[in-house]
């Protein structure tokens, strides 16, 4: 169905803003995927922040050329059946969630993203990306770490007090018997 001008500056409007405001912007082809596997994305994704829409590249690129910061922008791999996914609140999230998502899914291959800033990284460089450990993993590695030393501390103590009740212990079964 074929869009009115109006529904297209709409569309063009949206993804500016979603632009504007994504850490990072996952581009992937999904040729083969069923609706309903798409839709199966889309729920996954919301859950971690991320948006993930299907827009004509036409009118992504109309989008793009509206920004500063993707004026210069190379284009030319945006092209085919394409998915876009956008969030503002994590770098990772969006490459995690489609690698994610392709495990099962085998045809969804990336083309590449597009950073805050205005670069376009490579297929190689989403998929490292999706290999990094979520914010929350990172921060329990953290905890982790930080925490090692005092339990390690702990113990130590706990294994001198042991000993020493150990001690008094055997000293008090000689004075009794």
């Amino acid at each position: 169905m074929a869009l009115t001008k109006e529904k297209k500056a709409d569309v063009v409007k949206s993804t500016s803003d979603l632009l504007a405001g994504s850490k990072l912007t996952v581009v992937a082809k999904y040729q083969g995927t069923s609706v309903k596997s798409l839709q199966q994305l889309r729920k996954d994704a919301m859950a971690d922040g991320t948006k993930v829409q299907v827009i004509k590249n036409r009118l992504f690129k109309l989008a793009l050329s509206g920004d500063e910061r993707f004026k210069d922008l190379d284009t030319t791999l945006i092209n085919g059946q394409l998915l876009y996914a956008f969030n503002a609140e994590d770098e990772v999230a969006p490459a995690q969630g489609l690698a994610k998502f392709a495990k099962n899914e085998p045809q969804l291959e990336f083309v590449g993203a597009i950073t805050a800033d205005g670069q376009f990284l490579a297929p190689e460089d989403v998929k490292a990306l999706a290999d990094l450990p979520s914010k929350e993993q990172l921060r329990a590695m953290l905890v982790g770490t930080i925490g090692a030393p005092l339990s390690g501390f702990v113990n130590v103590m706990s294994g001198n007090v042991r000993g020493v009740m150990n001690v008094l212990n055997a000293r008090a079964s000689q004075l009794e018997g």
